[in-house]
């Protein structure tokens, strides 16, 4: 059971780069269906912009997936606190949008998985450095 609910970077990595890839195709081919779930009208100016999210949605897929097997490191920091701000700018938007009227109370979804990811990542982050304190104490 211990094994089941492990969480290391490696996996978190792993399946936040199929969800940014996933959310990459859907802002690419189908952006009508988040807009519209969050009670916002498409139109070819927003599709431009979804479009434009979707090649950075996709950069970040192939960021993370490629760095999954990554060692703790300073590069390694550097793509988590990325992750984490832009996590962080999307959940405080999306709670912005929804208190100004601009989308409906669905956008909540997106926020607390933005809210879960950034808590999930410096999770993870800190793991290690929490692991390494220990062996150099204890040694």
């Amino acid at each position: 059971m211990e094994k089941l609910m492990k969480l290391d970077f490696r996996s978190l990595a792993t399946l936040s780069a199929f969800l940014f890839l996933s959310l990459a195709l859907i802002w690419m081919f189908a952006p009508d269906l988040p807009l519209s779930s969050w009670g916002v009208e498409f139109s070819p100016e927003v599709g431009l912009v979804a479009r434009r999210a979707a090649a950075l949605y996709a950069g970040i897929g192939v960021m993370l997936f490629s760095a999954r097997n990554a060692e703790p490191s300073p590069s390694r920091s550097a793509l988590v606190a990325g992750l984490v701000v832009a996590c962080l700018t999307l959940a405080a938007l999306g709670s912005f949008e929804l208190v100004a009227g601009h989308a409906n109370r669905s956008i909540l979804t997106a926020v607390l998985i933005e809210v879960a990811l950034v808590l999930a990542f410096l999770y993870v982050e800190r793991v290690p450095k929490r692991q390494l304190h220990s062996t150099i104490t204890q040694g």
